[in-house]
């Protein structure tokens, strides 16, 4: 427990969820109610539950508060535990106090103990999560598809099924894609249940409650290999999701899109941001939006390198990063590789060894290591500095791939 000002930073009670809510409510504008939107703050209550609310308090008012919940994702292969941060807010009254800067540094200070080497978020101002040092680790794509575009491909062999949102079919196929997808997320039962609740076109589009409904393409042996969650609203086709193993998965969802052309006039759609939606449709000249869409942080810079797989086997490079909220990431950090067993300690300063030193900030290690910019081009734009034989080396030791990330918390 710390103190400020008179303020008293704290665990947030169960009881205190109706405060959470409304500080939500005022920083976001927002109109969720406790007796409303019960789905809502059911979902919110088990997420407090698992997960740690942290917030400072005015006597018994909540007036900051921030919730991490702990998470899986894959990079590159390796399975790390991640922190998700969410429900962030402050009373305009309480702002600049430095009150969310202790909050996120106490939050990092229990990933750290807890072995969650990384953190997710999505930004409501992408300059105020950079100077805490996240960074953009991923795009997403909103298409718009009208319905004279719609595919349709011939004489494909399996079939299309609606099926409960909750299959066991459709959560096969994602935890196959997630095993094999960098960046996504190994779904756990919190970020099952975010999916169903999902709200996103309601919010973009119309003022209205449609349920989530979903479909499961199978191949010819009767396996599903790819799935779709959508709505149907006011004479448009709403995708939510879309997710497949093979190509002809894909084909066949998109032909579920196509038989329902009698009955809608777009297909609007949200996907990851290295989907190349518009090339792989016949008429390509579709509206598209790629945003930015979450960001990410190294939360322990020497656990997090030990367990990354680099793509050489024997290698010698260090890493000078700074990290201006937690001390630990602050440093020298010396990587070897032999036979692909790596090692990574911190040095002193005396052994810089400049001619192997690369120095950058812990928001440019993170967007470079999860390969969402490569080392030469953040080495172009002065985010990277060190010899660039050196910088050549380091492009080599990165895997290939921009992170897929298409949950949302």
């Amino acid at each position: 427990m710390s103190q400020k000002k008179g303020l008293i930073m704290r665990e947030i009670r169960m009881d205190e969820m109706g405060q959470s809510i409304d500080l939500l409510n005022y920083v976001f504008q927002m109109s969720m109610s406790i007796k409303k939107d019960r789905r809502f703050v059911s979902e919110k209550s088990r997420q407090f539950n698992v997960g740690h609310a942290l917030g400072w308090f005015d006597g018994d008012h909540l007036v900051s508060q921030i919730l991490s919940l702990p998470f899986q994702v894959n990079v590159f292969g390796q399975v790390y535990e991640m922190g998700g941060i969410t429900a962030i807010g402050t009373y305009p009254e309480y702002s600049k106090q430095g009150l969310m800067d202790q909050l996120i540094k106490e939050t990092l200070t229990t990933m750290h103990k807890e072995g969650r080497y990384i953190s997710y978020l999505f930004p409501f101002s992408i300059p105020y999560y950079r100077k805490k040092g996240w960074e953009i680790m991923c795009d997403i794509v909103e298409f718009q598809v009208k319905d004279t575009q719609f595919p349709h491909y011939k004489d494909l062999p399996g079939k299309i099924r609606r099926v409960d949102t909750r299959s066991k079919d459709l959560i096969s196929v994602y935890e196959q894609y997630a095993s094999r997808t960098h960046g996504a997320m190994i779904r756990n039962i919190i970020a099952w249940n975010e999916k169903f609740h999902e709200d996103y076109w309601e919010e973009k589009f119309v003022d209205t409650d449609v349920q989530l409904q979903a479909a499961v393409y199978y191949d010819e042996d009767d396996t599903p290999q790819g799935y779709m969650f959508y709505r149907i609203m006011e004479e448009n086709f709403y995708i939510d999701e879309i997710v497949y193993l093979q190509e002809v998965a894909r084909k066949g969802l998109w032909n579920f899109v196509s038989a329902h052309k009698s009955m809608v006039y777009n297909a609007y759609g949200k996907t990851a941001g290295n989907e190349p939606v518009a090339f792989l449709l016949e008429d390509s000249e579709i509206i598209q939006k790629v945003s930015p869409y979450f960001m990410a942080r190294i939360v322990d810079v020497e656990p997090f390198l030990a367990r990354f797989p680099f793509d050489e086997p024997n290698f010698h490079i260090r890493f000078k990063v700074t990290d201006r909220l937690v001390e630990w990431n602050n440093g020298l950090f010396d990587i070897t590789s032999t036979d692909w067993k790596v090692k990574v300690k911190k040095v002193t300063e005396e052994n810089l060894k400049p001619d192997i030193t690369v120095e950058m900030s812990i928001q440019t290690l993170t967007t470079m290591i999860l390969g969402y910019k490569r080392p030469k081009y953040l080495e172009k734009i002065e985010r990277l500095r060190g010899k660039s034989e050196t910088i050549a080396i380091l492009e080599d030791l990165i895997p290939l791939g921009i992170p897929t990330f298409i949950d949302y918390f």
